[in-house]
């Protein structure tokens, strides 16, 4: 209840303080390619219930048919204000609408694609049992994770075979801990690392 009070009161006050950056933001995508400002798609919430989480588009629109994993940063598809943004981290602050909205938290696991949700065993669905958040210990671990993609032959088998149950693993031990100073101390040492 605590988690939950604590989201809605910070998510809307970010929202409220952030409101000349998300205006800046937008304009900057509309001047920069066709297309609209904001690109949603279907993630796997709390209790596999399907959301549309949010974010600043960075892509050409239309890009994610070639695939939904991001390679590098010289992946062909991300526009050059889009760059910036995911490098900034700047992308996912539109998230704020699905944390007031209660389908995220600002902190959990991060909610995967449904693709990759249906790869998980057992004990890994255990994630799906708490609202997904917008930081995490995998997201700090993984900050770069585009950049340690690329380094693979084939990413897609990287990502599922390496990388995703690593996540995870991450994200469990986050459900074994979770409480309101864990989640500060998260928060803080994500903007640490985005700094």
């Amino acid at each position: 209840m605590l988690k939950r009070l604590f989201d809605i009161l910070f998510s809307f006050l970010s929202l409220i303080f952030l409101l000349p950056v998300f205006l800046i933001i937008s304009i900057l995508i509309i001047l920069g390619s066709k297309g609209g400002v904001f690109f949603s798609q279907t993630r796997v919430g709390k209790n596999q219930k399907d959301f549309k989480l949010l974010k600043f588009r960075t892509m050409y629109t239309g890009s994610e048919k070639k695939g939904l994993l991001t390679v590098g940063e010289s992946d062909n598809r991300i526009t050059s204000t889009g760059k910036w943004l995911r490098k900034s981290k700047l992308d996912e602050l539109p998230q704020l609408l699905n944390i007031l909205k209660g389908e995220m938290s600002f902190v959990g696991p991060r909610p995967e694609v449904r693709k990759y949700v249906d790869l998980y065993d057992k004990e890994q669905r255990q994630v799906l049992l708490v609202r997904p958040g917008l930081t995490d210990y995998a997201s700090i671990e993984y900050v770069n994770e585009n950049e340690i993609l690329a380094k693979y032959p084939d990413p897609e088998k990287a990502y599922t075979e390496i990388i995703m149950p690593a996540k995870l693993e991450l994200n469990l031990k986050y459900i074994k801990e979770m409480g309101l100073l864990v989640d500060l101390k998260i928060i803080f040492r994500t903007i640490g690392k985005i700094l």
